[in-house]
């Protein structure tokens, strides 16, 4: 049986198993520690740097020592570490599984996102989009979908002036802008007009989430048929998608792997 290690991180020490690989979430501090191999925020590190620190910190990990990483992105630490620890102001809110910590930080974090944080807006003004909501299982609005769930995004419209036939869409992009999925009531053969000016219309998109565990954004928008926008939110909410596994990339085909 491994022994076990003080550390010290901090407010607080605990004692952990000697070969340990420990994540840090929230506030990452920086490490320190007896028979440690630490490093301040392993995101920070570019993909040639990271691979270097992975491999040496596997090194100390298998000769006993403990292993010791922050990381502002959560999904950096899902697939190496052992156990996460979720640190707010030098205390421990949450240890322990991977899946289960992450998934309780990111739902706090996107519960903290305002609604409605579009980095872009634009439009001539013959509607307004009230709101944008990404809704779970169960119809509730919620930051965080578990991967294969039921899922939707509702999105309503304020029209400000008459417009005979328009058109709602969405559009899912990955954090860093990849455009994963977008459709639009045209395309789904759901006519809403004509609206007069004061009416609203509202929007609701369902499906199943095959998406892989990271972060998405939604872009929302009102337009005539020929692509005129009445209103274009670029980005306008965030949601997470977790799982109980890590699974690379973004479409999560759920592979059956077989042996002949």
């Amino acid at each position: 049986m491994l022994k076990r290690m003080s550390i010290r991180i901090d407010k607080f020490s605990v004692s952990v198993p000697a070969g340990s690989w420990i994540g840090l979430i929230g506030d990452c501090q920086q490490a320190v520690g007896v028979g440690t191999h630490a490093c301040g925020n392993l995101s920070a590190l570019t993909m040639p740097e990271r691979l270097d620190w992975l491999r040496k910190a596997e090194r100390v990990r298998r000769s006993g020592g403990i292993v010791i990483a922050g990381a502002t992105d959560p999904e950096v630490l899902r697939s190496v570490a052992d156990e996460i620890w979720w640190v707010e102001g030098g205390q421990i809110v949450q240890r322990g599984d991977a899946k289960e910590v992450i998934a309780a930080y990111l739902k706090q974090v996107y519960a903290s996102v305002p609604e409605m944080a579009p980095s872009l807006k634009r439009g001539d003004g013959r509607a307004e989009i009230v709101s944008i909501d990404v809704l779970d299982s169960a119809g509730q609005v919620a930051a965080l979908i578990q991967s294969g769930d039921a899922m939707a995004i509702r999105v309503v419209v304020r029209y400000a002036a008459q417009v005979d036939d328009p058109v709602v869409g969405i559009l899912i992009r990955t954090r860093i802008g990849f455009e994963v999925y977008g459709t639009n009531t045209e395309l789904e053969g759901l006519k809403l007009g004509p609206v007069a000016a004061g009416q609203t219309r509202t929007v609701t998109f369902g499906f199943d989430c095959q998406l892989c565990p990271q972060s998405y954004t939604v872009t929302a928008a009102s337009h005539d048929p020929n692509g005129v926008w009445h209103e274009w939110m670029e980005d306008a909410i965030s949601f997470a998608v977790a799982d109980t596994r890590y699974t690379a990339g973004v479409a999560n085909l759920r592979a059956k792997a077989e042996l002949s």
